[in-house]
């Protein structure tokens, strides 16, 4: 019988359907994993299902020499977390979980614009804190979205879903920029030659690339300084997509007029600085937190699972 590691508590459905494959070891931390239990499970276990901030990079490969573990079925669509190259060579397939992501990704998306340019979250901190002192005609006046244009960085399966609701929902205009041509953005958009012609285009930014080496700190110094100073920035994709340092100094400055962040560089931890400016909504990265899209990324990652117990190819291998 297989062994199975699962390195995180999942959906019980899940987890009911994974128990009737094999021989299961549900790890019952909400940590990620430390370094010997990442070595572990790739030298005990011959399938594993890791997660977000499971840090499989190449040491950790090299550190095992004959790994018993056949597949690292990945729980969710980003796998920055997993050096693939090194996994492959190390005869080890890696998978994820895309589409299951894409909508519930995409309505955060549209709920950090929404709070951002409508300053929601500075809104309730002052009913909270019993500070105000009722409706008056310029009072904690926003950025109407409606109408506005939104530039798309990244018009992947998520990039799109965004734009769609943006263009049918709030009439706005997309622009957008992406490493390759788009041909079927999905809705009228218009993709321009680079990210800083983007940057400066839009009255809203929202980064929906992949995380990794490639796209690590894309939104730097350079790119917030092309933001117009009313335009806000989100990010629902990976928190080291985004200079903290640079977008801090930018908000500060009032170079732009808000961000809506949902992951960050070093996650859990949120700089002091972040905390601390009245124009920044911060979410506990909720992007895909609904049981229905949870339950979805866990049973795409047991079909996973399940074709690599039956000899076959797994439908959601990632390439190295």
């Amino acid at each position: 019988m297989a062994k199975i590691y699962v390195t995180r508590p999942l959906p019980e459905a899940v987890e009911a359907r994974l128990k009737g494959l094999g021989d299961c070891t549900f790890r019952p931390s909400t940590a990620p994993l430390d370094g010997d239990e990442l070595r572990m499970s790739l030298r005990d276990f011959d399938l594993v299902l890791p997660t977000l901030r499971d840090m499989y990079s190449a040491g950790v490969f090299a550190d095992v020499a004959a790994p018993r573990a056949k597949l690292l079925a990945n729980f969710g669509m980003g796998f920055n977390h997993i050096d693939v190259a090194a996994a492959a060579a190390a005869g080890i397939m890696v998978t994820n979980t895309p589409g299951a992501v894409t909508d519930a990704t995409a309505d955060i998306g549209l709920m950090l614009m929404l709070m951002s340019c409508r300053r929601a979250a500075e809104g309730e901190r002052l009913v909270r804190a019993g500070g105000w002192e009722g409706w008056h005609p310029v009072q904690m006046l926003g950025l109407h979205m409606t109408g506005k244009t939104l530039g798309v960085i990244g018009m992947g399966r998520i990039g799109k879903a965004v734009a769609r609701r943006a263009a049918l929902g709030f009439g706005m205009k997309v622009v957008f920029f992406n490493r390759s041509p788009v041909a079927d953005p999905g809705v009228e958009a218009t993709q321009l030659g680079s990210l800083a012609e983007v940057m400066a285009a839009c009255d809203v930014a929202i980064v929906c690339v992949p995380g990794g080496p490639a796209t690590r700190h894309l939104i730097d110094a350079a790119a917030l300084g092309a933001m117009q100073p009313h335009a806000h920035l989100v990010n629902i994709a990976r928190g080291d997509i985004v200079d903290e340092a640079a977008l801090v100094a930018a908000l500060e400055a009032g170079t732009i007029g808000g961000a809506g962040l949902d992951v960050y560089e070093n996650e859990p931890e949120v700089p002091e600085a972040l905390r601390r400016l009245p124009n920044v909504t911060l979410l506990p990265h909720l992007g895909t937190a609904t049981l229905e899209v949870r339950e979805d990324m866990g049973h795409m990652a047991v079909d996973n699972l399940e074709a690599v117990l039956k000899g076959g190819t797994p439908p959601n291998l990632v390439a190295a």
